[in-house]
């Protein structure tokens, strides 16, 4: 009989064993959560209470999921402050919470790992029973797959639709194949940006995996930060996050440096598998017209021309990414709220709100930027 655990690090787990569930995607990887807990950007003290769920066949790991047990509700990219707010004024706790997600990142990909769909149907029925009898407001499952969603709302969780802009390889040959089909006025644009960073002088240095020294990790690291300080807000994660994960993640890392004479002046830090490319974190030492738009959008779209790759994630939101060539596609969320009254307001506010997401998915296909019969 298989046995289930909640463990409060996932060191805990075999690295190999959990890796082997994950099918290869960098942010659910052993070594990405690992080194956000070893650092210390994930812990009880930041409002992060890792509580991985699992379930053993012995010393055999047949499904995972990546849990924590939430203070607040930053860091998540699927936003529920009304839901705290609702419960705060009817005198009632919505922290703490159950949050099964990748911390910081909005990166669609499977929550419920598994050798297969049974024990991954055992897991979640576990994972409610552990929610339901902890006296917690409620558990969110963020990003899942489509399958993962209908599992989940199966299970007797509500779903909730949001939308991201992906960019998709349709065999370009390479940057201005793809400029080829877009309409003429998204082309003359993009070419003007891009031409605003070349005539600044700005030429960029492609850095994979261990080509990324501690130099290169720390001068990231200062831009990072800056963008969140310009924001009036504290970044997530530390120098020290940054450099160790570089050391453990392989190639999974991919960090985009602009450089004017010879100087850094500012980077973009990218993660990746065999299938595409993901945008995580931007940040600039000085002001250059048009460098956020080739930092974060041109220059990760020519990599994935020239690297063979067939998607690249812009990240959450961000509406402007549809001019530049990435197109909107609609991403999931489950909820499980523990009280009744409020699981009937989410479940109707929830229902209204897929409406109007369908609507704008609607209205951004009519935008797209591509030729007519492109």
């Amino acid at each position: 009989m298989p046995s289930f655990r909640l463990h409060p690090a996932i060191a805990e787990i075999p690295a190999d064993q959990w890796d082997a569930l994950t099918n290869g995607q960098p942010t659910l990887a052993h070594a990405f959560l690992a080194t956000l807990e070893e650092s210390g950007c994930v812990a009880t003290a930041t409002g992060w209470a890792p509580r991985h769920a699992a379930l053993w066949d012995g010393n055999t790991l047949l499904a995972a999921m990546p849990l924590y047990l939430k203070s607040h509700s930053y860091g998540e990219y699927v936003f529920d402050w009304a839901w705290a707010d609702a419960y705060q004024r009817h005198g009632l706790n919505y922290y703490p919470k159950w949050l099964a997600a990748v911390p910081f990142t909005p990166v669609p990909g499977p929550r419920l790992l598994g050798r297969d769909a049974s024990s991954r149907r055992v897991l979640i029925k576990h994972v409610l029973d552990e929610v339901g009898q902890s006296g917690a407001s409620s558990l969110h499952i963020l990003f899942p797959t489509d399958e993962e969603a209908g599992w989940l709302q199966d299970a007797g969780l509500e779903v909730r639709h949001g939308v991201q802009f992906h960019w998709h390889n349709a065999g370009y040959r390479d940057f201005d194949d793809f400029l080829s089909r877009l309409a003429q006025p998204k082309r003359k644009k993009i070419r003007q940006e891009r031409r605003k960073v070349l005539d600044a002088g700005v030429s960029f240095r492609i850095l994979r995996g261990a080509e990324i020294g501690e130099v290169e990790w720390t001068f990231f690291h200062a831009c990072y930060s800056r963008t969140y300080a310009e924001h009036r807000s504290t970044p997530y994660l530390s120098r020290e996050f940054f450099v160790e994960y570089g050391h453990r993640a392989g190639n999974a890392t991919v960090l985009m440096i602009a450089e004017r004479a010879g100087t850094p002046v500012a980077a973009s830090f990218f993660l990746r598998d065999a299938d595409a490319l993901y945008g995580r974190y931007w940040g600039a030492a000085d002001f250059i017209p048009c460098l956020h738009f080739e930092a974060c959008y041109y220059q990760a779209i020519d990599y994935a021309i020239r690297e063979g790759l067939s998607r690249f994630e812009g990240g959450a939101q961000g509406e402007h990414k549809l001019s530049r060539g990435l197109e909107p596609v609609r991403t999931c969320s489950a909820h499980w709220i523990a009280d009744p009254r409020f699981r009937d307001a989410v479940a109707r506010f929830l229902a209204q709100e897929r409406g109007g997401v369908e609507a704008y998915l609607d209205e951004l296909s009519e935008r797209l930027p591509f030729r007519t019969g492109d």
